[in-house]
């Protein structure tokens, strides 16, 4: 079988910024890493691949400076990595990122899993995944915890509030892993080696996907950002006591007895 990994780089989570002009998130000047979910994604994948002798292929949208995010993961584990790159592409919203993912899986060729993270640390939306599904019309599953392949079916056990389900599919499918649900592995240093020194990663462009430019990047969103507000936190009262534990206690009581109910 053959998985596709839809992977994306992020800002870390305390760096996120966005520009107040395009309102859109800053990607220079930042330290970036693969988002964590996706990670979580990509050991499925490897799991499965040692398990079943799967071909894993890894794909991303984003800038050149990706390239070695991308490598990473053939680092750990997997065979192939796509990278989708062209300024075209820049400011795209869920809808114009899932159309452009899905004609790259087009692209890549005959798939039987496709594994993304739940969702993005940088945004945190959710709409990627089943987005995608709809694009290749084909089923999906969401927030799943663990996926296994039993006599030529995707058996996926999906995450419930207190509770779970299993859901059995036919290939093709689309599921959506949950953040947390296993424990990615490290790059094998000495694969890491050969990556660094033969590996050719592949690059599309919105030619090579044969789009329209209305159709992707800031012109193909069909979400927009009107306004952007920085919320800043109230502080809290403050106020520091001293003395005896009996002289504290009874400071205590004092501060909070306006606010006892008789």
């Amino acid at each position: 079988m053959h998985i596709i990994v839809c992977m994306k780089v992020t800002p870390k989570p305390e760096q996120v910024k966005l520009d107040p002009v395009t309102k859109t998130i800053i990607r220079e000047g930042v330290e970036n890493e693969i988002n964590p979910a996706d990670k979580n994604a990509l050991e499925a994948a490897l799991q499965l691949k040692e398990k079943h002798n799967c071909k894993v292929t890894v794909i991303g949208m984003g800038p050149p400076i990706w390239e070695s995010f991308m490598k990473l993961a053939v680092a750990m584990g997997a065979d192939d990595a796509v990278l989708i790159s062209d300024k075209a592409f820049a400011g795209a919203d869920t809808l114009a990122t899932s159309r452009t993912l899905a004609e790259a899986i087009k692209k890549i060729g005959e798939y039987h899993i496709i594994l993304c993270g739940e969702e993005s640390s940088d945004a945190g939306t959710g709409h990627v995944p089943p987005s995608i599904a709809e694009f290749l019309n084909i089923p999906q599953i969401t927030f799943v915890s663990n996926v296994e392949i039993v006599d030529g079916k995707i058996r996926a056990k999906r995450v419930l509030e207190g509770a779970y389900e299993i859901i059995e599919c036919e290939p093709p499918v689309l599921l959506s892993i949950e953040y947390g649900s296993n424990t990615p592995r490290f790059p094998d240093f000495r694969r890491k080696r050969w990556v660094d020194k033969e590996f050719k990663l592949k690059i599309l462009n919105i030619k090579d996907l044969e789009l329209r430019e209305e159709e992707v990047g800031l012109k193909g969103s069909r979400s927009i950002v009107e306004e952007l507000r920085e919320m800043s936190l109230k502080e809290r009262a403050r106020q520091k006591i001293s003395g005896t534990e009996e002289e504290i206690a009874s400071q205590i009581l004092e501060i909070i007895r306006p606010y006892i109910k008789k």
